[in-house]
């Protein structure tokens, strides 16, 4: 059980999560109707900035001494590597502005960068789980692109998956320690509302 936790907590990082929805977005909605390597690339450029500049960044923290541990367990040194994952978010979805995708998209990365800033906030004095509000915001994701009619096809089965996956990642996080049950409901609920929200503008 704790190998699996482990994976799920891997695999399902706040920084791989924005790439997951990424593809989602780019294959299962109205976007699936352009050119397949214009949406390849869509993703590569998501998994750069969303995901390599950040580990880059925090395993440069890492090397220097300034966090103990890549993982960012320790809650004190979490406040410089969440602010350049909100930095690379926002970036994310400004280059997805900028290319004029619609504006539900960037808006997705806009409001998970709100969630990250949530985290911070509430970090000075609780743990809150990020893999929980990042995994919030993947099903905030889904429910928009069902409520906004974007889906190309029925999206039950997925977003009953994500659903599942969501409260699997969740409860690996208990099992191995890392958070409460009140503090992975807290970041799914963070995750979820903010990234709902931030898509309806």
């Amino acid at each position: 059980m704790k190998r699996i936790s482990e994976i799920l907590s891997v695999l399902f990082s706040p920084l791989l999560v924005p790439t997951y929805g990424m593809i989602l977005a780019a294959f299962l909605t109205i976007l699936r109707y352009l050119p397949v390597n214009l949406l390849c690339t869509a993703v590569g450029i998501t998994f750069v900035i969303t995901c390599l500049i950040p580990v880059s960044i925090i395993m440069a923290l890492f090397r220097s001494g300034m966090v103990s541990d890549p993982g960012l367990n320790e809650r004190k040194e979490r406040y410089l590597p969440y602010g350049a994952v909100v930095l690379c978010y926002l970036g994310c979805g400004f280059f997805f502005f900028k290319a004029s995708a619609p504006l539900w998209l960037p808006m997705f990365f806009a409001g998970a960068a709100l969630a990250t800033v949530i985290n911070v906030a509430v970090n000075y004095c609780w743990k809150i789980s990020a893999h929980a509000a990042a995994m919030g915001g993947l099903v905030a994701l889904l429910f928009r692109i069902v409520a906004s009619h974007y889906a190309l096809y029925n999206m039950n089965l997925w977003l009953s998956t994500v659903i599942i996956l969501a409260g699997a990642v969740m409860t690996a996080r208990v099992y191995l320690g890392r958070h409460t049950l009140w503090q992975v409901l807290a970041g799914c609920a963070n995750g979820f509302i903010c990234v709902y929200l931030m898509s309806m503008l």
